[in-house]
């Protein structure tokens, strides 16, 4: 779940784009020296903050500048993520299943004979030829002769026989949502890298609506406000602020378990996971 740390993160991460577009190994865009620019969460240390503008470096702090205000509003539902194929795969000719592929935990695989279901939830770690050893296991308890290699599984005398494979699915649920805004200082050795350095930020900014923050989710980014602070130019400060708000999401997540064989419903109501269809 995101929470201020990550809208912090991700505007550094935005700052940084628009201020090295070329990325870090290349040079800035500010000043007509290129000069160097520090971007960080939190507010700058004085001495450190002092000897970086007596070098010709720029500093960009990004800062909460309020708590956070309860905006919750949506309706609390699970919401199904984009679906993720399984990266198992079974292929069945007449009474031969062969599984393939690398499987992963959070995948079903399963074989029905004659109607009678064996299921085997995949581990991390496992392999084809294991999940054919176990399922034949099971299906010999049940009485059945079977024969099994490698990754091959046959059931000579089954009347019908189905195999499938199936991938659990993620899920999500907003459990709140908040706005909070943060201020992003431009701390420069003068006054033309202070305006480039601002009209760079808010330019990329006021292109962006959302920030993508690191849990999927996004942070609705709006203007608030500004200041330039220029009290101190007798130690090489010059200042300007840029105040924005963001609006983001808390959520939870869960897996939604894949069902193999049977039958269900594909709708779930409010809190509630309803499984797939195999």
């Amino acid at each position: 779940m995101a929470d201020q740390s990550d809208v912090e993160s991700a505007f550094v991460a935005a700052i940084a784009r628009a201020i090295y577009p070329k990325g870090s190994d290349a040079p800035s865009i500010i000043g007509e020296s290129a000069a160097t620019c520090r971007i960080y969460r939190g507010w700058p240390v004085a001495t450190a903050l002092n000897a970086d503008l007596a070098n010709g470096i720029v500093n960009v702090s990004v800062f909460p500048a309020g708590p956070p205000r309860n905006t919750t509003r949506y309706p609390t539902r699970w919401n199904v993520t984009t679906a993720t194929a399984p990266t198992l795969s079974v292929i069945l000719r007449q009474n031969i299943v062969t599984f393939t592929g690398l499987p992963a935990a959070g995948q079903m695989a399963g074989i029905a004979v004659d109607g009678t279901t064996f299921i085997y939830p995949v581990q991390s770690g496992d392999t084809a030829a294991l999940i054919v050893a176990v399922l034949a296991a099971q299906i010999r308890a049940a009485g059945y002769f079977v024969q099994n290699a490698n990754a091959i599984l046959v059931v000579p005398n089954a009347a019908s026989l189905l195999a499938r494979v199936e991938q659990a699915q993620s899920a999500f649920r907003e459990t709140r949502r908040q706005a909070q805004s943060f201020r992003v200082s431009c701390w420069c050795p003068d006054p033309l890298l202070r305006d480039a350095t601002a009209r760079a930020i808010d330019t990329a900014i006021a292109n962006t609506s959302f920030l993508t923050l690191a849990d999927g989710t996004a942070a609705r980014i709006t203007l608030e406000g500004g200041t330039t602070i220029d009290q101190m130019e007798s130690a090489h400060l010059y200042r300007r602020d840029l105040l924005y708000g963001a609006e983001y999401p808390t959520i939870l997540t869960a897996a939604q378990p894949a069902m193999v064989f049977g039958q269900g419903s594909l709708s779930s109501p409010a809190g509630s996971l309803a499984p797939l269809l195999g």
